[in-house]
């Protein structure tokens, strides 16, 4: 992850705006809202990632490719009827309505990338562990638990490979199976043995036996009063001036959009707009050295 300024915001600011930027791309279906929602997600996440995010991207193409196209074949609803494939009809509506739900995929994915990389465990504990401490551990738990078992996956099978016990390097499909499995038990051993080794440690330094006490490294500046106000001013202009209604089915109906979206967009581009603020600021300070 590359240097960013919006990261180093207080964790209730990140929260707002990832809270913001989600519900509103699983409410609001409107074609232009959508657009800019994955523009907004995949400039943050290049600029977080830089060129090794292209990948990324391009393989959400092909999920997005088939909930557009699966779609019309479980919706007939509309008017316009491209094709009739085994007696149902693939319609226009269902066709695009369709590449609206798969819009929101890739946008879910996307944000949710850029949250992972912005919103560490260590905020999220600052932010929630006074209100909900034992829900907050749980979920930072659950969140850090697919990255952790992700790289034990690749250490476990880079050492079995040079045993020659990889399942890439094995012949048969039985051979395959069985090499395969022998990961998923080495891994889900750890993943066990780890659980215990928490478990009493935890118990060890006495968690839950009396009242936790607290260190908060992050406070509140007058840099992020203002990002919130700003997001919050912005999300309501969103919601008060509407224009994000649309009917797909049976009849395509798309409204123009109207300021709200103009100030969707603007809401989108603050991490980006910090981001980009803070690399060119950081360049000229270098070249004057």
């Amino acid at each position: 992850m590359k240097r960013d300024a919006f990261s180093n915001c207080h964790p209730a600011v990140i929260f707002l705006f990832f809270l913001g930027a989600i519900a509103i791309g699983v409410v609001v279906t409107h074609p232009a809202y959508l657009i800019a929602g994955c523009v907004g997600a995949e400039l943050y996440y290049l600029l977080l990632v830089g060129k090794a995010g292209i990948r990324n991207i391009a393989a959400l193409l092909p999920f997005f490719s088939l909930i557009t196209f699966i779609n019309p074949f479980i919706n007939t609803r509309g008017r316009h009827i491209l094709v009739s494939v085994f007696g149902r009809n693939y319609t226009l509506e269902a066709l695009c309505y369709g590449a609206a739900i798969g819009m929101m995929f890739v946008l879910m994915i996307l944000w949710f990338l850029c949250y992972s990389l912005v919103m560490t465990s260590e905020k999220f504990t600052s932010l929630f562990g006074n209100l909900l401490p034992s829900i907050s551990l749980l979920l930072v738990m659950v969140l850090r638990l697919i990255p952790a078992l992700s790289r034990k996956e690749k250490q476990i099978a880079n050492a079995r490979a040079l045993i020659g016990k990889s399942p890439r390097e094995s012949d048969s499909i039985k051979e395959k199976i069985k090499n395969g499995t022998g990961i998923l038990s080495a891994l889900t051993d750890h993943a066990l043995e780890g659980s215990i080794i928490t478990g009493d440690s935890m118990k060890s330094r006495g968690y839950g036996t009396g009242k936790r006490t607290n260190f908060n490294i992050y406070h509140m500046t007058a840099h992020d009063w203002i990002l919130t106000v700003l997001m919050s001013t912005l999300l309501l202009g969103v919601v008060s001036f509407g224009g994000t209604k649309v009917m797909f089915t049976p009849v395509l109906r798309i409204p123009m959009v109207g300021c709200g979206f103009y100030l969707y967009c603007i809401f989108l581009l603050l991490p980006s707009i910090l981001h980009i603020k803070e690399t060119v600021l950081w360049h000229i300070s270098i070249s004057r050295i």
